[in-house]
């Protein structure tokens, strides 16, 4: 043996306390670990239905921080929320908190937290306390204490954790904790069997390796069991009954550690007789993190900040945590100080310093766990052992930091929810968070609000950068500058950089031009008035070319952009544009996101537009530059959906443009800058929409990047554009246009599983698109249609609008289009019993794919004939077909027809009666296909999962998934339903 385990460690809730304080009797009480209940004192509350229950769950794990309204819809419901989610989510909350405490269930920002609970309040939080204090036990040696403590743990399940919650966030922290469970579990008879107690373990390993077979720990310490009980060849028996479980069920082999335990009881390994005390483990390596950015050399004034924080800092010795909180205007400096103050104080934090740019100020701030990430990496943590969820994540993080004496320093916050899974939560450490917010809802936190500079201040940092010589003899006119600016730090900053770098300029000349500006004595105002004129002062000193180049490029909407989009913007080659940018980088107007790429802080881009429709001349010229952006989005990708999908018509019917896009060597770097470049494009169309002069290029853009929806990565952005231009085509009603439109549309609520809006709209395109004599779009919407009757067991019409689509892809010589409607009309006759005729077709489609070169497509032409294979029994040449269409799928990051790929090798293993395997496929889909394709697609998938589970014993999960099955089936109204109730008859009987 190695050596007990660790034991397996949850998020911790911070607003939750330990439980060896508990208050009386009448305070509140949760359970999560078995059915979600509530109890005042030893009263039980009633919680109500399952979806308040479901609310109730959500807000107790989540830490304490505020879940917006739309996450707990997304928690309850799905992707596919009732129309009136958001007025029960208010119905089921004010029924919560009508029964509990007053103040526990407090609404925030439009969402909501569970504030204020007592010492061990949640048994989860208990558990978690049990399981950190029989950890330590465990470390000082003390395994009989570790072993009690653990049992106590365990003990307070009862049943499975969040029993009977519906909705998706259930789901996923029940199977978290069960997991949780197991290893705890595991843990405690690690330590059963070290300290000797074998023959008691026996029975309970032996019930538990029943219950879980596949689970290769278990069967080691039964092994170990076995063997220290004097029952070798028992213990013999269980590996071989082992390998051969694996054998038949995965078709893989034991664990090396199984492996090697076996082969020490063949050679009667004395160190196995008797229990040992657990191996020290390795010292590792401490990583030091220094992550502060470099602090200025011309740091000036703000003393009696540097002051009042420095003193905070070094109250964290003695403290859970200290926490300060700078908050202010842009420019005021808030960044310059942090850092400064944090470098001062590094000598008191001897294991590092964290640093991150938060960008709460934009419009995609950090995401928590992606920053955890990060930081946990920071910290020597390796990425294998780094959780997927932000609550695991969290937890993680401040066990890494336990013991440790680390700086963490916050930039640029939203609001004080984005900052709390971020905070340390042990003594000796501390948090710097600086924010342009008041972060009053910040617990305990030190609050500071940062002004301008004082005018001595802010004369010392002017001087300081331009020079003692030039400010001496020039003293009024440098009191006159730094007035002009406002005293902000980086108004002044730009303003003495410029004339630094200007040798022949005089303090006065700088003065005379600021005093010339008659309206910004008017913007120089406190507040974000005063950031605007600071911006100001840095545009007035830009060339003509930079100061077009500012202009022209705010007016985007996207993220950040290109160089090459840029060029589009500017009419401009790439590297004269590259240049530009650069310069515009220097003087602070721009950042450089990444190499190649740039962006604007939000306010500077609000004010690059101002300077655009107040100088931009012809004002004309703002327009022509959005249109050129469109252009090369359209031009590249229309070239990208060319390189995919060689012989496809759609480019042909594409609108024509005046500006060129990229081209690219091969069609990995075209999906590359397909999905890197996915959601500027989908801002440019959102922009475009508004224009009629632009509408029709917008709407072919978005055909032409279909890929973006079906890769699930954009999916919901590429159907809220879809709908924007939806609506913007009905304005002007112009059928060609409209029918384009409402065809994108339709793709995504395939997509997106929502067949019956699709169908609808599929069928208006139809009507629109004849009426402007414009036949792709027919093409499409009958091939659509074909498909939505297949999913819906209308086989008749469904033949009908694939023949018809046949026709009119052969009209058009569209090869492609023809290939995929005859792998579709493969699929009716497949449905219909015409198994020979269903080979043929989709044999004829992947041909004509494979004859052009279409490797993508050629990929569906394999998905349509491996099922047809399937049905006809040929079950090997259907997994080759398949496993060749999933290799594409993956390579080309279609994640929709990735996951049913492998639904659909589920469905071979099971006619092949490997039923393991069948599940593992089974399981690998329903993770791919997680927030994409829609629930009639995850039913398919839990069906076919579900008669896997029952292939290899498990019919109790089997039995959960179709009940979840029929339910899915029987809110969309689809007639599988009853085929599933048919599957549930005979495990309801057992």
């Amino acid at each position: 043996m190695d050596g007990v385990p660790q034991v397996p460690e949850v998020p911790r809730v911070p607003e939750q306390r330990r439980p060896d304080s508990a208050t009386g009797s009448a305070a509140l009480r949760f359970g999560v670990l078995g059915p979600v209940r509530a109890w005042r004192g030893e009263q039980p509350l009633t919680t109500g239905s399952p979806q308040q229950r479901a609310l109730l769950a959500a807000l107790l794990l989540r830490e304490g921080r505020t879940a917006t309204a739309a996450e707990l819809i997304d928690a309850l419901w799905g992707d596919e929320p009732p129309s009136q989610a958001l007025a029960a989510l208010r119905t089921y909350a004010s029924r919560l908190r009508k029964v509990l405490d007053p103040g526990v269930l407090a609404s925030e920002s439009g969402g909501y937290a569970i504030r204020g609970l007592s010492d061990g309040a949640l048994d989860l939080t208990v558990v978690q306390d049990l399981a950190t204090e029989a950890e330590k036990a465990k470390n000082a040696g003390d395994l009989c204490h570790a072993r009690d403590v653990l049992g106590r743990a365990l003990a307070l399940w009862d049943g499975e954790a969040l029993a009977g919650v519906p909705g998706p966030y259930a789901e996923a922290q029940r199977v978290r904790l069960e997991e949780w469970r197991l290893q705890l579990l595991e843990s405690r008879l690690d330590m059963d069997l070290e300290q000797g107690c074998h023959a008691e373990a026996v029975s309970e390993l032996t019930a538990l390796t029943a219950a879980h077979p596949l689970r290769e720990r278990l069967r080691e310490l039964l092994m170990l069991a076995l063997y220290r009980s004097g029952r070798q060849a028992e213990a013999l028996a269980v590996y071989a009954d082992t390998r051969r479980l694996l054998a038949d069920e995965l078709g893989v082999d034991p664990r090396p550690g199984l492996k090697d335990l076996q082969q020490r009881i063949l050679q009667a390994d004395p160190d196995l007789v008797e229990p040992s005390a657990p191996k020290a483990e390795p010292a590792a390596t401490a990583v030091r993190p220094a992550q502060l950015p470099a602090t200025v050399p011309d740091f000036t004034g703000r003393a009696s900040f540097v002051s009042e924080l420095g003193e905070v800092l070094a109250s964290a010795e003695g403290r859970v945590m200290a926490v300060s909180a700078l908050a202010g205007i842009g420019g005021v400096g808030k960044t310059t100080l942090a850092v400064h103050v944090a470098h001062q104080a590094r000598s008191a934090f001897p294991d590092g310093q964290l640093y991150v740019d938060l960008q709460g100020a934009g419009s995609r701030a950090a995401e928590p766990e992606t920053v955890l990430g990060a930081f946990l990496r920071a910290l020597g943590t390796a990425d294998s052992a780094i959780p997927d969820s932000l609550e695991e994540r969290a937890a993680l993080y401040r066990s890494v930091l336990d013991g440790r004496r680390v700086l963490v320093l916050l930039d640029n916050a939203r609001d004080a929810a984005q900052v709390r899974p971020l905070l340390p939560g042990t003594e000796g450490c501390a948090a710097l968070v600086t924010s342009r917010v008041r972060m009053v809802d910040l617990a305990g936190a030190h609050l500071i609000d940062l002004d301008v500079m004082s005018p001595d201040e802010a004369l010392s940092l002017f001087t300081k950068i331009v020079g003692e010589e030039r400010v001496a003899s020039e003293r009024e006119a440098a009191l006159d500058v730094v007035a002009a600016c406002g005293f902000l730090p980086l108004a002044i900053r730009i303003a003495a950089s410029r004339l630094a770098a200007r040798r022949t300029w005089t303090v006065s000349v700088l003065a005379a031009k600021l005093a010339d500006e008659r309206r910004r004595l008017d913007e120089l105002q406190a507040g974000d008035l005063a950031v605007k004129a600071t911006f100001e002062l840095g545009y007035g000193q830009l060339e003509p070319a930079q100061a077009r180049a500012f202009r022209l490029l705010g007016l985007a909407d996207g993220p950040d952009m290109s160089v090459a989009a840029a060029a589009a913007v500017l009419d401009l080659p790439v590297e004269d544009t590259e240049d530009v940018l650069e310069s515009l980088v220097d003087t602070s107007l721009l950042e450089s996101a990444a190499p190649g790429r740039y962006r604007y802080h939000d306010l500077v881009r609000l004010y690059a537009r101002a300077c655009a429709e107040r100088d931009e001349q012809p004002p004309s010229e703002r327009e022509a530059a959005l249109s050129r952006l469109l252009d090369f989005y359209l031009a590249t990708a229309a070239g990208v959906y060319a390189t995919e999908r060689p012989g496809d018509r759609l480019v042909d019917h594409l609108a024509g443009t005046e500006y060129p896009g990229l081209t690219f060597p091969d069609g990995r770097a075209a999906r590359d800058w397909l999905y890197t470049e996915a959601n500027c494009l989908l801002a440019c169309a959102r922009q475009s929409a508004s224009g009629s002069g632009t509408l029709r290029r917008t709407i072919d853009l978005l055909w032409a990047a279909l890929d973006i929806s079906e890769s699930g990565a954009n999916s919901k952005e590429y159907e809220a554009t879809a709908k924007a231009l939806r609506e913007a085509a009905r304005q002007i009603g112009v059928p060609q246009v409209e029918a384009r439109a409402l065809m994108t549309l339709a793709h995504a609520h395939i997509d997106g599983g929502r067949f019956d809006q699709a169908d609808q709209e599929a069928e208006q395109v139809i009507q629109l698109a004849h009426e402007a004599d414009d036949l792709l779009p027919v093409c499409w919407a009958r091939n659509a249609r074909g498909v939505i009757a297949l999913y819906q067991g209308r086989n008749a019409d469904g033949e009908v609008h694939l023949t018809k689509a046949i026709e009119h892809f052969r009209t058009l010589g569209d090869r492609p289009g023809e290939a995929s409607a005859l792998c579709n009309l493969s699929r009716i006759h497949l449905a219909t019993g015409r198994t020979q005729s269903a080979v043929s077709l989709a044999q004829q489609g992947m041909e004509i794919y494979d004859a052009m070169g279409n490797s993508m497509r050629g990929a569906n032409g394999r998905y349509a004939l491996g099922m047809a294979l399937t049905q006809s029994g040929r079950l090997d040449a259907a997994a080759e077909r398949l496993h060749e269409a999933l290799e594409v799928f993956r390579d080309s990051r279609q994640r929709l027809w990735e996951g049913m790929t492998l639904f659909r090798l589920a469905e071979v293993d099971i006619a092949g009666q490997r039923y393991a395997k069948a599940a593992a496929n089974a399981e690998m889909a329903l993770t791919v296909l997680r927030g994409i394709g829609g629930e009639w697609r995850r039913g398919n998938v839990l069906t076919v999962l579900g008669r896997a589970l029952t292939g290899v014993g498990q019919t109790g999960r089997a039995h959960v998934c179709w009940q979840e099955a029929v339910h899915i089936y029987e809110e969309l109204g689809s007639p599988e339903a009853a085929t599933v109730r048919a599957l549930l008859s005979p495990a309801q009987v057992a």
